[in-house]
């Protein structure tokens, strides 16, 4: 049988849930994004726990979206189509917001990538601690796309997010530590049992104080206008998938031709100046 595209599992007061697709680096597929959502859900609704864990199986947190098969017969029905689009990025949302939305902390432990739909999930977290090689980045940009979330900039402000966004660079884990994407850095070796002691630790908390506490946060900046801009972001991204570029077009080619390894080497090449 295949292994389960996601684990549960409790220790003392904290789920833990494990993202398990090794060999795709974790890539979000239709059925690992709807496996994902609700486990999270499982856990949330778990009365023996008040934390919940997320983290990810071999040697990456999540590569994003999996965008390895260009012509998928469905989506090539509506590959023009926005408001088509726009439907399948609001179910993209809805599975990204699903630790903010939850009533427990959720604690990412971050090893590896966490680019693009895996950077926005990391973020979207409580607490973000990753392992000292870790990398950030939202590179959809570089084949004509964006992220279904653009949340960087509450997270990290205005201008450093729009140089992360629009070149679609990486950062590597001091970097983010820096600018408030994450909380912690621990050596590689130490990110399993450090993230695990971190969500037992906060388990302690009673369960009124930790949820109530979470939701005058999220409340606070919802009031700031956090979930409008998301839906916003979402509406104005949708046309953006429905466009042809030339350079969309190409990224496309390539990667029916070669593969995906090929189509990013060559897109990543362009920016090595």
């Amino acid at each position: 049988m295949a292994e389960p595209l996601v684990l549960y599992e409790v220790d003392d007061r904290v789920s833990i849930v494990t993202i398990n697709r090794p060999d795709k680096l974790n890539a979000i597929s239709p059925d690992l994004k709807q496996t994902l959502l609700e486990t999270l859900h499982r856990a949330d609704r778990d009365p023996d726990t008040r934390v919940v864990l997320l983290r990810a199986a071999g040697r990456s947190f999540c590569v994003g979206y999996d965008i390895g098969n260009p012509k998928d017969p469905e989506k090539e029905k509506w590959r023009y189509d926005a408001l088509r689009w726009h439907e399948s990025l609001r179910a993209s949302i809805i599975f990204e917001l699903a630790p903010w939305d939850m009533k427990k902390p959720v604690v990412a432990q971050v090893q590896g990538h966490a680019l693009g739909g895996g950077c926005e999930l990391a973020m979207l977290c409580d607490v973000t601690i990753a392992g000292e090689s870790a990398l950030f980045g939202e590179p959809e940009i570089r084949f004509s796309n964006a992220g279904p979330a653009i949340v960087m900039p509450w997270f990290i402000g205005l201008k450093k997010a729009r140089e992360l966004l629009y070149l679609g660079d990486m950062i590597d884990a001091k970097a983010a530590l820096d600018l408030g994407m994450i909380n912690k850095i621990v050596p590689d070796a130490e990110l399993g049992a450090a993230a695990l002691k971190f969500a037992k630790r906060m388990s302690m908390i009673s369960a009124d104080a930790l949820y109530n506490t979470k939701l005058s946060i999220n409340r606070g900046a919802e009031a700031m206008g956090f979930r409008n801009a998301v839906n916003v972001g979402v509406d104005v991204v949708s046309m953006l998938y429905a466009a042809r570029t030339p350079e969309g077009d190409q990224f496309k080619e390539i990667t029916a031709e070669k593969g995906l390894g090929a189509a990013l080497k060559w897109r990543g090449d362009q920016f090595k100046t």
